[in-house]
């Protein structure tokens, strides 16, 4: 397992995609958390939201872009391998599920340095590491990775799940804030099965993401253990 999340956090620093978009991050933190106080002049904020407000446009880009980011590196992590025919190897080495744990892990540390390093970044400016922003970030991305995870394991071909990925980055991002927006009592309820819900709170409610990504984690091993290769 260690090995393959390896090859998957060294393959990720290798994508041009991942290059551009680390430095979309980077560049983001940066001039957000160097011109927070032309916003926070702007717009009447409390005590806390001004000291947040450093990380308003990196947690901006999380919450609308963070899913097509993801999507768009890693939509073949696992049907990549099966595409290349090179699954049938690896199954015959390991088990399904350190192969599954392995590509997540080596996603999720690639996401979690890129992460790290933005609020490093942000730090400088603000004079403190917001940890629990931070935590609540890493909880989304998690969350993110997770439903990418299994998007990869129940659709075989790469192509349509690259497909698939933009649309859901795109779409589910809007459909979870209609969700906690609605007033209509027939949708409405479903805003407590989004992750956004959670993260809207300004306590440690964020920890029920993690729960749910350890779920839809749980139906891809699931399903990947009934797949034939």
């Amino acid at each position: 397992m260690i090995a393959i999340g390896k090859k998957e956090f060294v393959d990720l620093f290798k994508s041009i995609k991942s290059l551009i978009i680390i430095a979309l991050l980077l560049v983001t933190s940066y001039f957000s958390a160097k011109y927070s106080d032309i916003l926070g002049t702007a717009v009447a904020l409390t005590e806390q939201e001004m000291k947040d407000v450093y990380t308003a446009g990196l947690v901006f880009l999380l919450i609308f872009f963070g899913q097509l980011f993801v999507t768009s590196i890693s939509h073949d992590t696992i049907n990549k391998e099966s595409h290349e025919r090179t699954m049938r190897f690896l199954v015959t080495r390991t088990s399904r599920g350190q192969i599954l744990f392995g590509k997540f892990s080596g996603v999720w540390l690639f996401w979690f340095s890129c992460i790290f390093v933005s609020f490093l970044l942000i730090s400088i400016f603000s004079s403190q590491f917001h940890f629990l922003i931070f935590s609540q970030a890493i909880a989304l991305l998690t969350y993110q990775i997770s439903l990418t995870v299994l998007l990869s394991v129940v659709i075989h071909k790469p192509s349509i799940t690259m497909f698939l990925g933009v649309m859901i980055g795109l779409l589910y991002p809007i459909f979870n804030f209609w969700l906690m927006l609605t007033t209509n009592s027939w949708f409405s309820w479903l805003k407590f099965a989004s992750p956004y819900y959670y993260l809207m709170e300004t306590d440690y409610l964020f920890l029920v993401v993690f729960v749910f990504s350890a779920m839809i984690l749980a139906i891809a091993l699931l399903v990947f253990n009934r797949r034939e290769f």
